[in-house]
């Protein structure tokens, strides 16, 4: 499993120019799911992330977390994290977990932070999405197990 993680001011997923998921300040999450994945990674993802103390509790000290700001987290698959650019110029997408094991590891990695109670909003799997985000930092953070 592969995270991107993005403290921002805000966040937004549009499709078909209709927006279907946003926050206001917390993370913008893009997941990428492998063949081996397993609910115990979903576990280890959602504790580390929900977890992280990446906000100011002063100017200059990166020491609160979601919860205590009261932060949303948005939620996007994206399975390009997997993207194999070795050889050639064409991506290869081979290492990423098929749709069929990735798409119910999404909904119930998904569940899984929502019931830490951090409000959380989706994207639409398998779906062409434009994503918005003010990038808040700029914070960025890379989760792989």
């Amino acid at each position: 499993m592969r995270v991107v993680l993005q403290r921002v001011k805000s966040a937004s997923v549009t499709i078909a120019q209709e927006v279907v998921g946003q926050i206001d300040r917390g993370f913008l999450l893009l997941v990428g799911f492998g063949p081996d994945d397993t609910d115990e990674t979903l576990d280890y993802m959602v504790h580390k992330i929900t977890n992280l103390r990446v906000f100011e509790s002063e100017p200059g000290k990166m020491n609160l977390g979601l919860k205590d700001i009261n932060g949303s987290i948005l939620s996007v698959s994206q399975f390009t994290l997997y993207a194999d650019v070795k050889h050639g110029n064409r991506p290869g997408f081979s290492q990423a977990a098929k749709p069929s094991l990735a798409k119910p590891l999404y909904q119930c990695f998904n569940e899984k932070l929502a019931a830490t109670g951090i409000p959380v909003a989706t994207g639409e799997f398998g779906a062409d999405m434009q994503v918005a985000l003010v990038n808040d930092g700029p914070v960025t953070i890379l989760y792989e197990k």
